[in-house]
């Protein structure tokens, strides 16, 4: 089997997740500058199988895409036309920040190392994979 690739993509910076080759289990691969996204993402695909990306998709508690979608659709049409054969899809992405910052404070991380966004970017990255991973055992 191969991997299915998370993004946690943000205007600065993108956290980003993986999951083992059996697609059991979602873990925090890296968070790289956005403008170096892309490049990460060929780079990987060459290195490593993948079957899917998924990206958060940025929502308002209302339901409305959240400003950043602005953002990401042009990505996600540049990913598309770069990677004509694979699958991404949106997954939600609301509360995944505040569901870092928890399991960081549950794993004991000083204040420092929880103020530290990069970490928080690929801990959401991490979020948005398992919480797709969950959504497609049931």
């Amino acid at each position: 089997m191969s991997r299915i690739l998370a993004i946690d993509y943000g205007r600065k910076r993108t956290g980003i997740a993986v999951t083992d080759p059996m697609q059991i289990i979602a873990n925090g691969l890296t968070t790289v500058s956005t403008h170096q996204l892309m490049d990460f993402l060929l780079n990987y695909i060459k290195q490593e199988p993948v079957e899917r990306i998924i990206i958060g998709h940025p929502k308002q508690m209302n339901n409305e895409d959240s400003e950043n979608m602005k953002n990401i659709i042009p990505f996600m049409n540049r990913l598309k036309k770069l990677l004509p054969d694979m699958p991404v899809e949106l997954v939600d992405e609301r509360f995944t920040s505040v569901l870092a910052h928890q399991a960081m404070l549950a794993g004991g991380l000083k204040k420092k190392d929880r103020q530290n966004k990069a970490l928080v970017d690929e801990i959401s990255a991490t979020i948005i994979l398992q919480s797709y991973l969950e959504s497609k055992k049931y």
